[in-house]
């Protein structure tokens, strides 16, 4: 059994906590293999890392996010900052360039690294990034978001997360028959009415919406030496997540790869998830290993 050592990086404005599996440098000689999400944390990947007991992984929870307190007195969460200290991670790891295996928006924070230090990453696969842009109805997308934020700061997470629920399971683009659904009661997906009067979710809130609304730079990212690979879930296919997958695949001008499972298919039944970890695992050590 690989044993697990949590560090803390200090960096300004946040005590960044990671978690290491494996030895530093790595024994094999292999880049260590990053596992990032937002607004996911670490334990998170908790069901996917143990497959890798021959590689190094680490694991972080994003600033702001878990056990990363936040000293800089900001709230929001935006692929830029979390990139810039991506970097400065993978610059105390010593270990670099890395592999990088991005999830929702920890892709989009990938993307960015990839964008501003592509030396840091061998191979980035880039797991369904919400990205609304690559959208052919994006301003539809950015609608829709608003609906489940309005639903949030009316009546608390039950109801955020209804909404959410019902945009990232919506078929196809984001049509009139979309907006005229009634609204999703959160008791149908066994979700609490129960309003606690908090409205700072990373997720239904605002705080997070510049990962959403951001746009990749192809020309920055295909020049790259870094070798991106977007990936989708075979069980996602025509969700939101899986066009702006498809979407952002054709802005680089390449093919998705198929993924096992759906949006969280690389988890055991964390945050709601039931995915196929064991299967997605064997499905990134064959991109890794093809690179």
């Amino acid at each position: 059994m690989t044993t697990t050592q949590t560090h803390t990086l200090a960096i300004p404005g946040v005590d960044l906590v990671y978690d290491v599996r494996g030895p530093l440098p790595p024994s094999d000689g292999r880049p260590a293999l990053l596992m990032i999400g937002q607004p996911m944390t670490a334990e998170g990947f908790n069901a996917l890392a143990p497959h890798f007991t021959d590689r190094t992984v680490v694991t972080y929870d994003p600033r702001g996010l878990g056990r990363s307190v936040r000293k800089d007195g900001r709230t929001d969460h935006t692929p830029q900052q979390q990139a810039a200290d991506l970097h400065l991670l993978v610059e105390a790891l010593g270990a670099g360039p890395v592999e990088v295996l991005g999830s929702s928006g920890g892709a989009v924070t990938g993307l960015e690294l990839v964008a501003t230090h592509p030396g840091d990453v061998v191979t980035l696969v880039a797991h369904e990034p919400p990205i609304n842009a690559v959208l052919p109805d994006a301003s539809a997308a950015e609608r829709a978001r608003a609906d489940f934020y309005e639903a949030y700061q009316a009546k608390g997470t039950g109801a955020g997360m209804a909404a959410f629920i019902a945009m990232t399971s919506w078929q196809g683009e984001f049509t009139d028959a979309y907006f005229g659904q009634p609204v999703p009661d959160p008791a149908t997906f066994g979700l609490s009415t129960e309003d606690d009067g908090t409205r700072d979710d990373p997720l239904l809130s605002d705080l997070s919406w510049a990962i959403s609304d951001y746009r990749p730079d192809a020309s920055r990212l295909t020049a790259a030496p870094t070798r991106i690979v977007i990936a989708v879930g075979e069980e996602s296919a025509g969700t939101y997540t899986a066009r702006t997958a498809l979407g952002l695949a054709a802005l680089l001008g390449q093919e998705a790869v198929v993924f096992p499972s759906h949006h969280g298919g690389f988890m055991g039944g964390e945050f709601g998830y039931a995915g196929k970890p064991e299967e997605f695992a064997a499905r990134l050590r064959e991109v890794l290993d093809a690179g």
